[in-house]
């Protein structure tokens, strides 16, 4: 398991990333930044930048975060890491991600219980189509919504 063609976010979607977009021109939203972490391949890094991540959010004082994935598979294991750290902290966290039919992630936790999951294919696997399991518009306004639930319930 991994990142595969469809799952793959090109340039040009970085460049036009949705998330961004939507959350940037919201006007009930202060964005204060964007954090680009890698996948390490040992465990205790992956588990490293997870609390790195969650104690940066902390340090600067969010309201919540999204935390979106380009990967699958083994992707989920750091993935879910980060978001337990964030949710430990006490900040409303919201996931992306490609889930598809495989339906259960790699590892799971309590923080993971609002994921808007960016399969696109008919049959909810990842295809040879590059760029066709990315996040969208309409993705993003979800997990913009569901994150303004989150922070309005604390």
């Amino acid at each position: 398991m991994g990142i595969g063609p469809s799952t793959k976010e090109t340039t040009l979607h970085h460049f036009r990333d949705p998330l961004l977009d939507v959350v940037s021109n919201d006007e009930d939203i202060d964005l204060v930044g964007v954090i680009v972490v890698g996948t390490p391949q040992h465990n205790e890094d992956k588990y490293f930048v997870g609390k790195r991540t969650a104690t940066w959010l902390e340090a600067i004082r969010v309201d919540g975060t999204i935390v979106s994935v380009d990967g699958w598979g083994n992707s989920h294991v750091d993935y879910a890491n980060t978001i337990e750290e964030i949710g430990k902290r006490g900040i409303p966290v919201v996931g992306l991600s490609f889930v598809g039919t495989q339906a259960n992630f790699v590892v799971s936790n309590q923080y993971m219980d609002t994921i808007v999951d960016f399969n696109k294919s008919k049959e909810g696997i990842e295809t040879e189509v590059v760029g066709e399991n990315n996040a969208n518009y309409l993705d993003a306004k979800k997990a913009l919504a569901f994150l303004k639930l989150k922070m309005r319930e604390d």
